[in-house]
């Protein structure tokens, strides 16, 4: 039986391809070409790729059925940041998103301060967070902000930096001169420095003028003066916070010998942006003030006033500081501070700074005028975080 059945077969495979001899090769497929059908293979191959790469990336869909697919960044309770590789960093209102998928671990803190980190999906028009031990489902009211890794690291950092950790600034230094019949020299310099944190903020700053004249072999100074502080605020809560400061200063030309100034009190946030700040602040301070006339001031003041920053553009800045200062122990007499400074990175590590500062007393010494400027201008050193 076992050799029929094998002789049965053979006859069966001879058949065949005597019919396959009879028809010859199919006219749809010439010699020494592709056959076609392999096209829509290499398609679907690349679909599937393609597919592939689409299903790796983190999808966002809206409301009206907009679906955005790159990478989450960040959810901040009221818009979530989407980086896409066509157009860039997309950002788009939380509450308008009815589903969500990330194919990378995800920080996920809830309103209740629990934090989750995994994977997200969608599920009855919930989050659904995959952990490493269990999916847990979360009504998307529930979430206070998410974070991706980056996000989480730079949060983490300003939680809990070094001391000399997270400075910004600038510093520069100015030089101008003439030699012949006269010769003159000035002298300038101006530093800048802010540490931002989640909590606080400390700021420094630094600014002198130095200038002679030689004429007529008679050599005389022309300007001469250093003004220098330091900051610190400190949030209590996302708008209120309170201020502290403690400035220097010497004027030659106005006859301040040295002047100390120590004040605290309440600020606001009016603005609080990436692009923008604006900060207004009032309180109380002492101060002391020597001139050579000789005088000597003492004095409790009230302040008020405000802290600008801006970003115009990734190479320039601008900070505007306003102080005016009410003496309280001689009613009608004040004093006001103004700076302005204005810093375009040329490269990386070089800037070019231009600095403004005004002094205003209302009562100066004899012979003395209320008002001093300086300004400074001049190449420097860009400090980053």
């Amino acid at each position: 039986m076992e050799h029929q059945g094998h002789k049965a077969y053979g006859n069966r495979e001879e058949a065949g391809c005597q019919a396959r001899r009879s028809l010859g090769p199919p006219a749809s497929q010439p010699s020494g070409r592709l056959p076609f059908r392999r096209f829509p293979i290499a398609g679907l191959a690349v679909a599937a790729s393609l597919f592939s790469i689409a299903a790796r990336a983190d999808q966002v869909v809206m409301k009206n059925g907009d679906r955005v697919t790159g990478s989450i960044v960040k959810q901040d309770g009221k818009t979530i940041t989407i980086k896409t590789d066509v157009f860039g960093v997309v950002t788009a209102p939380w509450d308008q998103v009815v589903s969500i998928q990330s194919d990378k671990p995800v920080n996920v803190v809830l309103k209740d301060g629990k934090t989750l980190v995994g994977t997200l999906g969608s599920s009855d028009g919930k989050v659904q967070v995959a952990t490493s031990g269990a999916k847990l489902d979360v009504a998307p009211g529930d979430v206070a902000v998410m974070r991706n890794a980056d996000e989480q690291k730079a949060y983490e950092r300003m939680l809990h930096p070094g001391l000399l950790e997270l400075w910004s600034g600038s510093g520069s230094l100015g030089l101008a001169g003439a030699n012949g019949n006269s010769k003159t020299l000035t002298f300038t310099t101006a530093e800048n420095a802010a540490r931002v944190t989640t909590t606080d903020k400390t700021s420094i700053f630094f600014n002198m003028i130095k200038a002679s004249a030689l004429i007529d072999g008679k050599s005389a100074s022309t300007a001469q003066a250093v003004r220098a502080g330091i900051g610190y605020d400190h949030n209590v809560s996302p708008r209120l916070f309170v201020n502290t400061f403690n400035d220097y200063e010497y004027d030659k030309f106005q006859g301040l010998d040295f002047r100390v100034v120590l004040g605290g009190g309440f600020g606001f946030h009016a603005v609080k942006g990436k692009r923008a700040a604006l900060g207004l602040v009032g309180g109380a301070d002492y101060t002391h003030a020597s001139f050579s006339t000789p005088l000597v001031r003492n004095a409790a003041e009230a302040y008020w006033g405000d802290d600008y920053s801006v970003k115009f553009t990734g190479a320039s800045s601008l900070i505007q500081s306003f102080r005016m200062f009410n003496n309280l122990s001689d009613t009608g007499s004040y004093r006001m501070n103004f700076d302005l400074g204005l810093s375009t990175r040329l490269k990386k590590w070089l800037t070019w700074n231009i600095g403004l500062n005004d002094r205003y007393l209302s009562n100066p010494v004899p012979g003395r005028k209320s008002n001093d400027w300086m300004y400074t201008t001049g190449l420097g050193i860009a400090l980053g975080k």
